[in-house]
């Protein structure tokens, strides 16, 4: 142990550069520039505020996953209690001083930008989860005592952002959270006892939601129902999508998105947006763009040495494939609409912000990886 701790502390600059996942990080970039020839797409063909200012949180976020990467794993494990705190007081601080608009408050105005903690939650919960089921040893995970805790520290953020309300983000934290205890090794008869619990409760939750949140699901079942109004978008969305082909109507060329038929383009239905102009093919590019993304978290997992860095690029490539599958069905019609942007393709600081964070922990699993975590 002490011999790989002085190996990993007299790694120089160069040996850290040379570390790093040079396939991950260009996927990475090729895919922010992808999303913004899709957000010029989305501005008509200008450079406009969208643009613009996708533009600028793409390259200072992408320069924090790289400077990120260089920071010690033992500094994420030391200190993953804490991020989870303090991005549960970020949200609590949505509950009493957020903004509200279209009905939610999900938004903090930190002046320079308005963040949505919730979705740094979604790395903050896989972080502390990571750190508590690293320091247990396999014999008391399924001690009942042991439980405790993780269901605690699962539970509160997600009543929080349920009653914002976005009942979305806080199912995809959840998936981020239960997977970490998944592949701890929580045996399966606590989900299946959790399952029926979120079943028996279902009829009580139901009556919680708002209205908007009843028509999309009664939108999802039947889209048909209100073609004109709850249904529009998704319909859109379906007829962009299809009007593509195989090799798309080209770029600027798509009618859905270019003549304004298809609401909210510019984040969770940016996909639908590319998918019209460059087709089937184009579409398959963006998805061999993310399998190569995941494809290096999971190598980055199996490469590094703590239980803690495999929790967390396992968790986190796993909830980064849910993100991307979700966002995807949704515009599909496949799921209710549900709020849930596609990971640095969607317009979105916080989102893009989150991402970036998480990427750069993996990436310092990647150059720290013969590092041990006690």
């Amino acid at each position: 142990m002490f011999r790989a701790r002085s190996i990993q502390s007299s790694l120089s600059i160069k040996d850290k550069i040379l570390s790093l996942d040079y396939i991950l990080i260009f996927s990475i970039f090729i895919l922010g520039l992808v999303s913004i020839l899709a957000m010029y797409s989305t501005d008509g063909g200008e450079l406009k505020y969208h643009t613009k200012s996708h533009i600028l949180r793409f390259f200072i976020f992408f320069g924090m996953f790289l400077l990120l990467s260089f920071i010690q794993i033992r500094f994420w494990h030391s200190q993953s209690y804490l991020i989870y705190i303090l991005f549960f007081i970020l949200l609590l601080g949505v509950k009493y001083f957020g903004l509200t608009s279209s009905g939610s408050k999900r938004w903090l105005d930190l002046y320079f930008m308005n963040l949505q903690p919730s979705e740094l939650m979604k790395v903050g919960l896989i972080l502390f989860l990571a750190k508590y089921y690293h320091r247990i040893s396999i014999e008391n995970i399924n001690q009942i005592r042991f439980l405790f805790l993780p269901i605690v520290v699962l539970i509160a953020p997600l009543i929080l952002v349920a009653t914002q309300p976005d009942l979305g983000t806080a199912l995809l934290i959840a998936a981020g959270g239960l997977t970490v205890a998944w592949l701890a090794g929580v045996r399966v008869k606590f989900f299946a006892f959790s399952g029926l619990a979120f079943l028996a409760l279902l009829p009580i939750a139901i009556s919680f939601l708002k209205p908007y949140q009843k028509s999309r699901i009664l939108t999802f079942l039947n889209p048909e129902r209100d073609p004109l109004g709850a249904g529009y978008q998704i319909i859109q969305s379906k007829i962009a999508i299809g009007s593509g082909g195989l090799f798309g109507k080209g770029f600027l060329q798509g009618s859905q998105s270019y003549l304004d038929y298809l609401p909210e383009k510019h984040t969770d239905f940016i996909f639908t947006l590319f998918s019209e102009e460059f087709g089937f093919f184009g579409s398959l590019f963006i998805l061999f763009l993310y399998a190569i993304i995941v494809w290096r978290i999971v190598k980055i997992g199996n490469i590094t040495r703590s239980s803690f860095g495999k929790l967390y690029c396992f968790s986190f490539a796993t909830a980064f494939f849910i993100y991307v599958v979700v966002n995807m069905m949704m515009v599909l019609g496949l799921l209710p609409i549900v709020g849930s942007p596609l990971p640095i393709m969607s317009y979105g600081g916080s989102s893009m912000m989150a991402i970036m964070l998480g990427l750069g922990i993996v990436m310092s699993c990647k150059v720290y990886k013969d590092t041990p975590v006690n």
